[in-house]
C-alpha cells in the first residue's frame, strides 16, 4: 500500500489560508438562497428512494414524513441534498454527519459508563464541506421552532444561537492542542453544570421559573437515559416462552424472524444459520478485545424492527443475545447502510462497503463510539449493514415540547457538539479564520435557514398533495 503524505503547515500557513477562502467565497454569500431554476421535484426524489425499501414500509415513511414540516424534514436528507450542491462552498472539507439535524443529537453512554451528549446518527456521513452539515443544522432549528409555535424573533434567535454557538466552539477548538480537540467531550456533569449556570443567569422571575423548569426537565431526561439499558429492553421488547426469551410481534414496527420466512424465501432453521454467518463476518470487524467479549454471547432471536423516520423503509433488524443467563441481555441493532445522499454530488466514499463508511465516520466525528460498532454484508446481494448497540442509555430531547428558552440552550449544545465533531477530521484553525470573530457568517446562515424552512413548508405541502392525490401511499403514523 501506498504511503499517504501528510503536510503539516503552520498555525500561521493555517490560518492565512482560511482567511483566503474568505476572499473567495465571503462569509455573506451563504444568505440570499434560492432554489435552482432546474431544482428537482422533492416527491420524486423520495420516490427514488423508495425503490430500494421495504414496500410494505414505505406508507410507514411517508405516515410519519406527513406530520409536520418538521417531520417531513427529518426525512427530506435527499433533498436538502441536491439543494447544498449549489450552495457557496468555501472549500473546507470535514468529516459530514451529513443529516445533522436537530433531532440527530442525544445522549449515551460511553465505553467508560460516562453519559455524554453528540450526535448519533451517521447514516449519510461523508467528507465535504462543512457548511453543509452547519446549513441543514441551523436550517432544522429554524423549522423546528416554527413548528413549535415560536414568534418571528424567537426563531431568529434560536437559529442564531445555533450558528453562533458553532462559530465561537471553533474558535476556541483553534487555540487547543490536537490531544485536547481530539478528547472534548460534553458529558452529563458539564451538561448540568451549564443549564444550572444559565438559570442562574437569568433576569426576572418569569425567566428564572421557565429555566428551572428546563433545568427539571434536563434531570428528568438523563435520570431516563440511565434506565435505557438492555434489561430495560429486554423488558419492553421480549417474553418469556418455554422458559428462553424471545422477541414479542408488534407489527409492523416489531415482526421476529419466525414471522418473515416468506419475506426471504426460506425457512426459520435456514434464516437462523443466515444470521449466525452474519453475526461472525460482523465479529470479524471489532478489534480483538470487543469480539472476544462478544463471543461470550449467543444469538436468541432477530426481527425487523422500523426506526426513525427517514430510514424507514431500509433493512432494519434488531438481535437479542444471551451471555451467562437469561437476566444477561444484549439487543444489537442491524442497520441497512446505503449510498450517502451525499454521493450523488459528491465523491464518493472510499470505503466500498457503505457499512464501514457509516461505521468509520460515526468514529471520527463522536467523541466516543459504541463498543460494538461494526459492520457487515446483508442477508443478500447488495445489501450492506452496520452493527451497534440498541440501548445503552441512549436519550433523546423532546423537542416538540420545547419553549423558546429551552431551545436557545439545546441550540448551544448542538452547535458546540457540530464544532467539536468537524474539528477532529478538519482544520479547525483554517475554518475559524474563514468564520470571523463578527456575526457576519451567523447573519447569512440564518437568512439561509428562513429561505430554506419558507421552502420546506413548499415542498411538505407538495408531499402532502401526493399522498391526498393518490400518488403517494401513507399510513397513519406508527
Amino acid at each position: 500500500m501506498a504511503e499517504t503524505k501528510v503536510s503539516h503547515l503552520s498555525v500561521e500557513k493555517r490560518a492565512a489560508e482560511g482567511k483566503e477562502c474568505r476572499k473567495k467565497t465571503p462569509v455573506n454569500s451563504h444568505g440570499g438562497w434560492v432554489p435552482a431554476p432546474d431544482r428537482p421535484d422533492p416527491v420524486a426524489l423520495l420516490e427514488e428512494q423508495n425503490l430500494t425499501r421495504e414496500p410494505d414500509l414505505v406508507p410507514v415513511r411517508h405516515g410519519r414524513m406527513l406530520v409536520s414540516p418538521f417531520t417531513f424534514y427529518r426525512g427530506a436528507a435527499k433533498v436538502m441534498a441536491a439543494d447544498l450542491k449549489d450552495t457557496p462552498r468555501a472549500g473546507l472539507v470535514s468529516q459530514l454527519c451529513g443529516d445533522a439535524h436537530l433531532s440527530n443529537f442525544g445522549s449515551f453512554a460511553s465505553p467508560e459508563r460516562t453519559l455524554l451528549f453528540d450526535l448519533n446518527d451517521f447514516d449519510e456521513t461523508l467528507p465535504g464541506p462543512f457548511e453543509y452539515d452547519v446549513k441543514r443544522m441551523c436550517a432544522s432549528f429554524t423549522v423546528a421552532a416554527r413548528n413549535n409555535a415560536f414568534s418571528k424573533e424567537d426563531t431568529r434567535d434560536v437559529t442564531v444561537t445555533a450558528v453562533r454557538s458553532y462559530r465561537e466552539a471553533m474558535a476556541r477548538f483553534a487555540e487547543m492542542g490536537t490531544l485536547d480537540v481530539w478528547y472534548a467531550r460534553m458529558s452529563e456533569a458539564q451538561m448540568l453544570q451549564a443549564i444550572g449556570l444559565d438559570v442562574a443567569s437569568q433576569k426576572g422571575e418569569a425567566l428564572k421559573k421557565t429555566a428551572r423548569g428546563m433545568e427539571k426537565t434536563a434531570r428528568q431526561a438523563v435520570a431516563k437515559a440511565h434506565t435505557r439499558d438492555n434489561l430495560q429492553a429486554l423488558s419492553k421488547l421480549a417474553e418469556l416462552d418455554g422458559g428462553r426469551y424471545r422477541i414479542v410481534s408488534q407489527p409492523p414496527i416489531v415482526i421476529p424472524a419466525r414471522e418473515l420466512v416468506e419475506t426471504f424465501a426460506m425457512s426459520a432453521d435456514e434464516l437462523q444459520h443466515v444470521i449466525r454467518g452474519l453475526l461472525r463476518s460482523y465479529r470479524a470487524t471489532l478489534s480483538d478485545d470487543r469480539r472476544h467479549l462478544l463471543e461470550r454471547f449467543e444469538v436468541i432471536d432477530v426481527a425487523r424492527k422500523v426506526v426513525g423516520v427517514g430510514s424507514v423503509g431500509t433493512r432494519a433488524f434488531i438481535a437479542l443475545l444471551q451471555g451467562r443467563d437469561q437476566n444477561d441481555p444484549l439487543f444489537l441493532q442491524v442497520k441497512e447502510a446505503t449510498r450517502s445522499v451525499l454521493e450523488d454530488h459528491l465523491p464518493k466514499s472510499r470505503f466500498k462497503q457503505p457499512g464501514e463508511r457509516v461505521v468509520q465516520g460515526q468514529r471520527m466525528m463522536q467523541a466516543s463510539s459504541d463498543i460494538f460498532l461494526g459492520w457487515t454484508k446483508g442477508l443478500e446481494e447488495n445489501r450492506y449493514m452496520y452493527w451497534r448497540q440498541l440501548r445503552d442509555m441512549k436519550g433523546s430531547a423532546v423537542l416538540e415540547e420545547m419553549k423558546p428558552l429551552g431551545m436557545n440552550f439545546y441550540a448551544q449544545m448542538c452547535g458546540w457538539t457540530l464544532a467539536r465533531a468537524h474539528a477532529r477530521s478538519g482544520d479547525p484553525i483554517g475554518i475559524a479564520a474563514y468564520l470571523g470573530k463578527s456575526d457576519k457568517f451567523d447573519l447569512s446562515i440564518t437568512d439561509f435557514s428562513e429561505r430554506y424552512a419558507d421552502q420546506n413548508e413548499q415542498d411538505y405541502q407538495a408531499f402532502a398533495s401526493a399522498v391526498r392525490s393518490g400518488r403517494l401511499e401513507a399510513t397513519d403514523a406508527v
